[in-house]
């Protein structure tokens, strides 16, 4: 191919690329109709809300910078517990995106060992991976759960849904996401807090998409 050739070709994808880019800014992020968080269910499952919601302080919130959030416990009715934290972004195209717990506990004085993968299985047949982690602070010990979900999509990998998010952007002007977070108290048996957590996670994931639109 001659020099001018691709000179030609170079110049002709730049500009559509620019044009693509300033129509994406023009159109700004499509409108999704959603229930707010406060919403959610006060049963999921067999879990039932336990106490009020809990809220952050104005310093927790200028760092996590969410849309929109949940921190709710839930009890079943041998007495096991779970904490639910769902923090929902209506658009990450202002710098705005999910905090990963990798980066978040630690830094609140937590301890993350043990990680694994863990696929949980929705009512409806379907499944998808997790990650897991067990967490300790001092004397309290806990298996945590977090998934990333939005779109249509449940995800372990914050790297893919970076990835999800950008090409979501560009073809359904979308990059709405929440990543949502169980944590459940680890006493007598590892095993009853593990499948515990697994299945209030996915109850939980079932009931989302009102709140975190597919």
């Amino acid at each position: 191919m001659k020099s001018s050739s691709r000179f030609g070709l170079l110049l002709v994808v730049l500009v559509a690329g620019g044009i693509l880019v300033n129509t994406w800014a023009y159109l700004g992020e499509a409108h999704v109709e959603r229930q707010e968080l406060k919403n959610f269910p006060i049963q999921v499952g067999a879990w039932k809300q336990e106490g009020v919601d809990q809220r952050f302080d104005a310093q927790t919130m200028s760092v996590l910078r969410a849309s929109d959030y949940l921190l709710r416990d839930y009890r079943l009715g041998n007495g096991q517990m779970a904490n639910l934290y769902i923090g929902y972004y209506a658009t990450q195209r202002d710098g705005a995106s999910y905090h990963s717990p990798l980066n978040c506990l630690p830094g609140a004085g937590w301890s993350m060992v043990d990680p694994a993968m863990i696929t949980i299985r929705l009512p409806n047949g379907k499944s998808f991976l997790a990650n897991k982690y067990v967490v300790e602070n001092g004397n309290i010990r806990e298996l945590m759960i977090y998934w990333y979900q939005g779109r249509g999509r449940m995800i372990a990998s914050e790297y893919w849904g970076k990835i999800y998010t950008v090409l979501d952007s560009v073809r359904l002007r979308r990059s709405d996401a929440a990543m949502v977070r169980v944590m459940v108290p680890m006493t007598a048996s590892d095993t009853a807090a593990i499948e515990s957590a697994r299945e209030f996670a996915a109850v939980t994931s079932e009931v989302l998409p009102e709140f975190v639109p597919n």
